[in-house]
């Protein structure tokens, strides 16, 4: 259920949520600035298929947990 509501939202509130600005998001998925801010309005679920995979695992905060000290 979780899941669903979270596709439901666009690129750039769930970036807001994480506190990522489109150029740090472009660096952490290894991606172009201008393709973050190309699909910023987007939902999720309208993301094309290679860049929504790349991007999801940092938009839900997975990236957090690879962090050395935690």
């Amino acid at each position: 259920m979780f899941f669903g509501s979270f596709r439901k939202k666009t690129v750039r509130e769930l970036r807001k949520n994480q506190c990522l600005t489109a150029r740090e998001l472009a660096e952490k998925v290894k991606v172009d600035t201008a393709k973050i801010l190309k699909i910023d309005n987007m939902k999720l679920k309208e993301v094309p298929e290679p860049l929504q995979s790349a991007i999801t695992p940092v938009l839900q905060g997975d990236h957090i947990d690879k962090i050395p000290w935690l």
